[in-house]
């Protein structure tokens, strides 16, 4: 593996020192990967541990051989339906031992799985993505059978139907091996298609580079080792999800699959993978086993990280979909002041660059793109935010991408990477520019807030939602007043029990703005909003009956 380095080109501008310092912050570590393949890493450890049990749902268990084996069935059985590498196979399933069981066979196969969670997608989102990814094969649960939508030719399989034949023959375990030979790191292994809150979702082509780069190196690993317990906790088609699963399968863990009560299982696990929404309402004095928790997805409270390095390995990590589930990660000392989302993990760049993407002197803010092995294979069937957000790396060359993550940055002179939010919650309120995490932020700063949130109601009103519901609303008011400048102050301040979420475990921004043009129109507005992540949808919106 080539070392990344960057030529200097594009860094005139800046000063000599500068020019040292975007290198040493910006590039991490070249690190070889230990597998070319992420199915390659659980092949491995199906060989060295095949009776250790790889997959606990709710009781129900299952080995590595048999996880094995059952994959090679399945991964037959789509060959017979003429699936072949690179094809692209919907997998529309709910958490279960047979949804692990069609990542595995799609993977053998050298098939791309798309992912949805047949139970909060609807049909119109499933139709765009079969239409969108020209799926011709579905795998599901027999349960969802008759719900998959399906065109003429086209295929649906039930992996727990597949399973659960009692006879194997021959045949069920023959498919092209010649074929999976072939498969290398450079082809693609899943395709995630983003929540659509601003609009039709964008399929996001992952590689195995780029999950092999996160999942098998240090600080990704997250140090799991063989018998450890990792939950399964996150919606499949969020990318953090295939942190879970395969990150825990290709160390050698033991998946724990949740039902409907995420503090039943978390209680059992050793790794927590979360967004900071969720982490907050679970009771760490009811997990005791806890050695490594990792947070993305959303800025995460210092009083959350504080809390929960006081017991762990705690990581606060940052990346979009588009570059790999995260592409920079910090372990948190306990009792910070300060919280950052630390470094570029091994193998990856970032940049802080201008709206020009010139690089910025350091210490200055500016967008951040991300480089290296981290950076996805580009969105399927959209060419014009291809275009828009992944460009020629000119610092790295020799064919390399980055990407316009859409976040904005700093360097601190440790080499910290400070987020500053993102670009689209930056916004303009009576003519003045306000930053909207930086409310939610200060917000969090109180002992008694567990988390924030600060929105945009219109073009002369802000409002923050917090929890618990008990906080002094007067005592928020006057410290934003003492630490932020006038115009960054709400309009109003709602505390709530809990804040809602979406199916992704994030906060339900859309779900909130209601509640606020409800409350301001004079209605009451309920403060038990309790997170039932069983019962959103893809877009924050509850499920219909």
């Amino acid at each position: 593996m080539k070392e990344l380095t960057s030529s200097r080109r594009g860094l005139e501008k800046l000063s000599s020192s500068d020019q040292k310092l975007f290198q040493q912050f910006g590039f991490g570590p070249a690190v070889e990967l230990p597998f070319e393949c992420i199915h390659h890493a659980i092949e491995y450890q199906v060989s060295v541990r095949p009776e250790a049990i790889a997959i606990d749902h709710l009781g129900e268990t299952i080995t590595y051989g048999e996880l094995d084996l059952q994959a090679e069935r399945l991964a037959a059985l789509l060959a017979a339906h003429g699936v072949k590498k690179g094809d692209r196979v919907g997998l529309f399933v709910k958490r279960s031992i047979p949804m692990v069981v069609g990542i595995f066979a799609c993977l053998k196969l050298g098939a791309v799985y798309v992912p949805q969670d047949v139970g909060v997608s609807s049909e119109s989102r499933l139709n765009y993505i079969i239409d969108t990814a020209a799926i011709k094969v579905s795998l599901t649960l027999s349960a969802f059978k008759t719900k998959i939508p399906k065109k003429k030719g086209d295929i649906c399989i039930a992996i727990d139907e597949v399973m659960n034949r009692q006879v194997i023959f021959d045949s069920d375990l023959i498919y092209n091996k010649e074929v999976q030979a072939k498969i290398n790191r450079h082809d693609k292994c899943f395709v995630l298609f983003t929540s659509g809150t601003t609009g039709k979702p964008n399929g996001v082509q992952v590689t195995h580079e780029n999950l092999c780069n996160i999942l098998l190196l240090t600080p990704g690993n997250l140090a799991i080792e063989p018998g450890w317990k990792v939950g399964q906790i996150l919606n499949i088609a969020f990318d953090m999800a295939a942190w879970e699963i395969l990150g825990c399968l290709s160390h050698g863990g033991t998946l724990m699959i949740r039902g409907k009560d995420i503090q039943e299982t978390l209680q059992q696990v050793d790794v927590i993978i979360a967004t900071p929404s969720i982490l907050s309402v679970i009771d760490q004095d009811a997990c005791p086993n806890i050695k490594k928790v990792a947070v993305a997805g959303e800025p995460c409270p210092l009083t959350l990280a504080n809390k929960w390095s006081q017991v762990c390995d705690f990581y606060n990590c940052c990346g979009p979909t588009e570059t790999t589930i995260v592409n920079t990660m910090q372990l948190c000392a306990p009792n910070a002041q300060h919280i950052t989302i630390g470094a570029p993990t091994p193998n990856n760049t970032v940049y802080i660059l201008d709206e020009n993407r010139q690089p910025v002197p350091i210490g200055g803010i500016g967008m951040m793109w991300a480089g290296g092995y981290c950076v996805t294979a580009g969105y399927i069937k959209n060419d014009q935010l291809n275009q828009e957000r992944y460009a020629e790396d000119p610092f790295l060359g020799e064919g390399h991408m980055m990407f316009r993550t859409g976040d904005l940055g700093r360097w601190t002179k440790e080499g910290q990477l400070e987020h500053h939010g993102r670009q689209d919650d930056q916004v303009k309120v009576r003519g003045f520019r306000v930053e909207l995490d930086g409310i939610s932020a200060v917000i969090e700063t109180m002992p008694e807030c567990r988390r924030a949130v600060s929105l945009k109601l219109d073009d002369r009103n802000l409002v923050s939602f917090v929890m618990p519901a008990n906080v002094d609303v007067d005592r928020i008011k006057a410290k934003i007043a003492a630490e932020l400048p006038y115009y960054y102050s709400p309009s109003f301040i709602l505390a709530m029990d809990q804040l809602p979420m979406t199916a992704r475990g994030k906060i339900d921004k859309r779900l909130l703005l209601q509640k606020a043009r409800l409350y301001q129109n004079g209605a009451a507005v309920s403060v038990s909003t309790i997170p039932n992540l069983e019962n959103i949808s893809e877009d924050g919106q509850k499920k219909r009956a």
